[in-house]
């Protein structure tokens, strides 16, 4: 299973309503996997997302971002990672502020 958890830096709070969107690469290119909305803990866990390959998250933050009334820097963000143990649940937490981020492999 892919999760991911996604806490705003600069307010101290966890990042709820934005969209995430989950795609697998297969032979013919990227396909869609899951999708759905951050809670309001800031987390979402993608149902369907068992097994090894590549893979690809798109953080859809600009609206999140542009709620407090000014333009967002960043737009949408694509974090793509490798699972070589499908068993092995996957954490990919995204650490925000408007003008930075940073992500690692979460337990």
């Amino acid at each position: 299973m892919i999760s991911t958890h996604i806490l705003d830096t600069s307010k101290g709070t966890p990042a709820a309503g934005v969209r995430v969107v989950l795609e697998k690469q297969s032979a013919s290119g990227w396909v869609g996997v899951s999708e759905g909305m951050t809670n309001s803990d800031g987390r979402f866990a993608f149902p369907d997302s068992d097994g090894e390959g590549s893979f690809r998250i798109h953080f859809e933050i600009e609206p999140y971002l542009s709620g407090g009334g000014e333009p967002s820097f960043f737009l949408n963000i694509p974090i793509s990672f490798r699972i070589v143990d499908g068993s092995r649940k996957v954490h990919i937490p995204l650490l925000l502020s408007p003008y930075g981020l940073s992500s690692y492999r979460g337990s």
